[in-house]
């Protein structure tokens, strides 16, 4: 069956109107004013709780109180010196479970809206940039990021900072990593990452494509043959998971991590146009209640699904999606199943999914997680009729680095093991961070461990240098 073509949506055309490239020059004047209303608000504590809530530790007081003496470019260097990418992470950090909720606004007020600020800094600057010229490298220790990711960007951004000569490999053919291909355009528009990494190119980060260490070449090839002093490691989590049940195999089955790819990297929402085509019906089911989820099934409506909906098989109080990402698909009409859980999807002759069988299920003892463990209700089988199933159920390292670099150590789970308390592999001069080691976690906590490794790998170089 051939793929359906896009159709204008009200979804569509609102998200057109909200694109950030237009956000600075319409609302301007109200803008500036709400923003530096609401700076006016940090008081600008002397134990700045909201900095050790924020894992690539902003200096927060600081920028914000530019923002109030409207000071929007001095507000937009201190944004920038800590963090590489303050417009995407503006845009997707959870900063109400960080920063926010732990800002002493909040013992009685509403907190500081931290995020919305760092968002309108960044598109400040983007609007009124002015290109400095391409840095030249001033030491001569050249560092290979493996991995365009968030941690990856962090981590070459902050070495190049220091001066050194780095370059990412990416595997895919455009860098950004979960940010271009896990996040949907309406979130995170790709000219708003490109802008972002194009300011990393000019620092002097060289990026290459099409690269896929542990395949095209491998992580000894760059010490060996090419001559690098230091590796990091933040190729991400990658890997999906699936439920292991019947039916699985069925085609209209998606595993998030592809269905959000087949859309966002390879243009899926184009076919014919683009080779890559994407089955979209009318009815389609996300299973999950995370952000990714959230992302899936509302990037799902946008591609010709009528009917959207989120089976999950905990309570709504146990969903994981961030709360601004549940009110947005509520507003978009997504439909919510709790305490159900799949057990077989079902299929046609022809091998194509028709719906899910599902069992009913209610809250036990909380398990390793800390939430409720869900039981399932004898005898509350029932069918939901479906066209497409989106599997948003988490995911694990993909292991072929790992296994194909001898000594790089990992764990059950796949992740990488590292030295205690340092972001160190078990190879001498191999680092890594992000998802890779943690398993999938948020961009802000990726970008925090690509922050970290950087100052670990030039801690460690400056002392061999000095010994």
């Amino acid at each position: 069956m051939p793929a359906k073509r896009v159709k204008k949506t009200p979804m569509l055309e609102r998200d057109a109107k909200l694109r950030a490239s237009d956000f600075i020059e319409v609302n301007q004047g109200y803008s500036i004013a709400h923003a530096t209303f609401e700076a006016e608000r940090c008081l600008r504590c002397q134990d700045p709780l909201c900095v050790a809530g924020c894992p690539v530790h902003i200096p927060i007081p600081e920028f914000i109180h530019e923002i109030a003496a409207g000071n929007m470019a001095k507000a937009a260097k201190i944004l920038r010196s800590a963090n590489p990418l303050p417009a995407v992470c503006g845009r997707v950090c959870p900063q109400e479970d960080q920063c926010e909720q732990i800002c002493h606004m909040a013992a009685r007020f509403k907190p500081v809206g931290i995020g919305y600020l760092e968002r309108f800094v960044a598109d400040w600057e983007r609007s009124h940039a002015k290109s400095e010229g391409p840095k030249k490298p001033t030491r001569s220790q050249r560092i290979a990021v493996i991995g365009g990711g968030p941690a990856g960007l962090v981590c070459a951004g902050d070495l190049a900072r220091l001066g050194y000569p780095v370059t990412i490999f990416e595997g895919l053919h455009a860098p950004g990593g979960v940010l271009r291909y896990g996040i949907p355009e309406f979130r995170l528009p790709n000219e708003i990452l490109d802008w972002e990494i194009d300011l990393l190119r000019d620092i002097g980060v060289e990026i290459v494509c099409n690269v896929v260490v542990g395949k095209t070449i491998q992580l000894d090839d760059l010490f060996d043959k090419m001559g690098y002093s230091a590796v990091f490691i933040g190729t991400g989590a990658g890997l999906p998971k699936f439920l292991g049940i019947p039916g699985e195999n069925l085609n209209g089955v998606y595993s998030a991590n592809e269905f959000l790819t087949r859309i966002n990297l390879m243009q899926a929402y184009n076919f014919p146009e683009t080779d890559t085509p994407l089955y979209v019906g009318k009815r389609v089911a996300v299973i999950g209640a995370g952000n990714t989820a959230m992302d899936a099934i509302r990037s799902a409506l946008r591609v010709g699904a009528e009917e959207g909906m989120s089976i999950y098989r905990r309570s709504e109080k146990e969903m994981t999606a961030r709360v601004e990402e549940y009110h947005h698909a509520l507003e978009e009409g997504v439909k919510f199943h709790w305490l159900t859980n799949p057990v077989e999807i079902l299929g046609n002759d022809e091998g194509r999914v028709t719906g899910v069988k599902c069992v009913r299920m209610e809250l036990g003892q909380q398990d390793e997680s800390g939430r409720a463990r869900p039981l399932p209700i004898e005898g509350s089988e029932f069918v939901i009729p479906l066209d497409n199933i989106v599997l948003s159920l988490g995911n694990s390292p993909n292991p072929l680095l790992v296994n194909s670099t001898p000594g790089l150590e990992k764990n059950k789970h796949g992740c990488l093991v590292m030295e205690e308390d340092k972001p160190q592999t078990s190879r001498k001069w191999v680092y890594a961070g992000g998802d890779a080691v943690t398993g999938a976690a948020t961009v802000i906590l990726a970008a925090g461990a690509g922050k970290d490794a950087a100052a670990a790998i030039h801690k460690a170089r400056v002392f061999i240098m000095a010994a």
